[in-house]
């Protein structure tokens, strides 16, 4: 299947443009390098796959995004049904002691994924709210809510664990 210079110049240019978001956005949800490299590698399959049309690059971003949120999902709910080696047998080392930036991130990671979406776009990516409702295909309103709930829950999460804010 050959595609028009066009298109591939489209393609590579949106590559260029959001493969680095989408990739933490994706190691953010499935917690491994491999995972999300599979899962931004699958999102631009399906963007040539589809082809869809969008009216603007907000729309093509939302549309990305939520594909990677979706398919990252997908990958750590198989996963999930897959039978893991001991820890033990992994080579693995435990977890070793974490500063304060890393001990938010981890905090973060933990956050139900409706309120880590939330969260990782508009806090870390710098999504304002409304790009951020666009791409999780929910109300400004909606957002703002798990953006205070999502919060709270960083807060009690990092004060349980002894650190201060």
């Amino acid at each position: 299947m050959g595609f028009s210079p066009q298109a591939q110049n489209q393609l590579e240019t949106t590559y260029r443009r959001y493969a680095d978001m989408l990739y933490r956005i994706a190691l953010s949800h499935t917690g491994k390098r491999e995972d999300a490299e599979d899962a931004v590698h699958d999102v631009f399959i399906k963007l040539l796959e589809k082809a869809p049309i969008f009216a603007d690059e907000t729309h093509r971003e939302a549309w990305l995004i939520r594909v990677t949120i979706n398919r990252s999902l997908d990958i750590v709910r198989q996963r999930g049904r897959r039978s893991f080696a001991p820890l033990e047998e992994s080579g693995d080392k435990p977890d070793e002691p974490e500063d304060d930036a890393n001990a938010v991130l981890a905090a973060v990671d933990r956050l139900p994924p409706k309120y880590k979406s939330v969260i990782l776009l508009h806090c870390l990516e710098g999504k304002t709210v409304e790009k951020t409702a666009l791409a999780l295909g929910l109300s400004v309103s909606a957002v703002k809510m798990r953006l205070v709930r999502g919060r709270e829950m960083l807060k009690k999460s990092i004060e349980s664990e002894g650190r201060a804010l």
